[in-house]
């Protein structure tokens, strides 16, 4: 059985990515404080070398792989974001990448995907499953599976986000993170753990999408079959054998968010804090804002944790 990651493993990876991933702005705005009566801080991994957070643990992954590893290549499976992060890292380390993508994954994640030299592998996410491409190309072409969150490296390298939102800002009360597979959520809560004890920590996903909710209160592992939602980024079918039960040891709370919030939050962050973020990189903020937690008077982590916005959907976003 692989081992859990601890945050031994978030400091190595920290160390690792260091000089090539970007060490991120933290945003802050008085008019989202007066709002939501709180000091909230905006880590911007939607500003991140390929878009979102991922490139952090791509590269802590595909950087520890042996020479011989290296030399064959990997192949991964994503709807975008872990995609374009895998192929960003191949790239810059000189690895062999293939991605397993959907058919409808939104354009400019594939675009950017075959921009950085990944070779795509498409699949119909209705009638195929990802990860069995996934472990059919990995046998069958000796490649190396990194897969989207449930890897220890991948789990430590996103956990370096919040690392970094800790050293900057220092104790928080609540930090809000989104949700898909538990990468992201997993490494955060790790940090947070080490790093300020006391910290809630609250991992939301689209209200489409809820297996994680119903994970974490049941104690037992959920699924969801392709739910329909704007948040693309955590269309995930349930957490990881990893990420599971690192949730449940670190995490305080769950929240599920509907498109409609999810989208007038997303918009809200462009007009207010100049930024553009993606649906599922809004995640957080609209758990953060909507009004529902004590946060008042309370120090507020929010991650940002993507920025890839398929600029063609946002006429359809605005009809919705």
């Amino acid at each position: 059985m692989t081992a859990l990651p601890t945050f031994a493993d978030v400091e190595s990876a920290s160390a690792q990515i260091a000089g090539v991933a970007h060490r991120t702005p933290v945003a802050t705005s008085r008019l989202i404080d007066d709002r939501a009566g709180a000091h909230v801080f905006f880590k911007c991994e939607n500003v991140q070398r390929s878009g979102s957070f991922k490139f952090r643990g791509a590269y802590n992954a595909l950087s520890r792989l042996t020479a011989d590893e290296a030399k064959r290549g990997v192949v991964t499976f994503s709807s975008g974001n872990h995609a374009q992060a895998i192929a960003l890292a191949g790239q810059v380390l000189d690895i062999p990448r293939v991605i397993v993508m959907p058919s409808d994954a939104p354009a400019v994640k594939r675009t950017a995907t075959e921009g950085y030299g990944g070779e795509v592998v498409l699949y119909d996410r209705d009638r195929e499953d990802r990860e069995a491409i996934g472990r059919r190309l990995a046998h069958d072409r000796g490649l190396t599976l990194i897969p989207p969150y449930d890897h220890p490296h991948i789990i430590a390298g996103q956990g370096s986000a919040a690392h970094e939102l800790f050293q900057d800002v220092g104790p928080l009360d609540f930090l809000f993170t989104p949700c898909g597979g538990g990468g992201l959520l997993s490494g955060s809560a790790i940090a947070a753990r080490a790093l300020s004890p006391d910290c809630k920590v609250v991992g939301v996903e689209p209200a489409a999408g809820d297996d994680a909710n119903r994970s974490f209160r049941s104690k037992t592992l959920q699924t969801v079959h392709n739910p329909k939602t704007v948040a693309d980024g955590a269309r995930t079918p349930s957490l990881g054998t990893l990420t599971f039960p690192l949730v449940l040891e670190y995490v305080s709370d769950m929240a599920a968010i509907d498109d409609p919030t999810l989208l007038q939050t997303m918009f809200y962050l462009w007009e207010r804090l100049k930024l553009i973020v993606e649906p599922t990189g809004a995640l957080g903020a609209a758990a953060a804002l909507d009004g529902t937690r004590a946060i008042r008077g309370k120090r507020v982590g929010v991650i940002l944790s993507g920025g890839n916005v398929d600029l063609t959907q946002v006429s359809q976003w605005i009809g919705a």
